[in-house]
């Protein structure tokens, strides 16, 4: 970890196509990053990975190597589109380094949380039941146990209007 220095704190926020990674980072941007504060601030996006195909599709037609670029060349558009956004939320803010990575969203955080020495990791909450964590996993609870900074978990309030949430 590289502590806070002359150079302010590294904050990463995770980000992905949910609203709560979104509520997240505006959180973070209220409440964490100051006017004129030399924090630096990392967007991380991550692909998962590819779905492996085989040569053929289920009704046993080639599965040509266009479609895969294809595929690809969508999940690029996606991540660009997501990162886009969160920097548009972010302003004015002076230091922010975008990042898209590829793999398993709770071994790739880890590993970048590591890798760029990170003072605080900030993530959202999908807000999933004991049995829908079980079978999807917790990308944050996977990260709060196995990175070595501070973890900072955002919940994003349920609305009551809409009925929606």
């Amino acid at each position: 970890m590289a502590g806070i220095t002359e150079n302010g704190r590294r904050i990463m926020v995770a980000i992905d196509e949910g609203d709560e990674s979104i509520y997240a980072l505006t959180w973070c941007l209220k409440n964490l990053i100051f006017k004129n504060s030399k924090d630096h601030l990392i967007l991380l996006y991550v692909k998962p990975p590819r779905v492996v195909y085989s040569a053929f599709d289920g009704t046993g037609y080639l599965f040509s190597s266009d479609i895969t670029a294809t595929m690809e060349k969508y999940s690029q558009q996606v991540a660009d589109c997501v990162l886009e956004k969160a920097k548009l939320i972010c302003g004015d803010v002076q230091n922010v380094e975008t990042r898209i990575e590829n793999g398993d969203p709770r071994d790739v955080i880890c590993e970048a949380v590591q890798k760029l020495g990170v003072d605080i990791l900030v993530m959202g909450s999908h807000g999933y039941g004991v049995i829908k964590r079980a079978f999807l996993g917790s990308v944050s609870n996977h990260c709060a146990q196995n990175v070595k900074c501070p973890v900072l978990i955002v919940k994003k309030p349920k609305s009551n209007a809409g009925g929606d949430n």
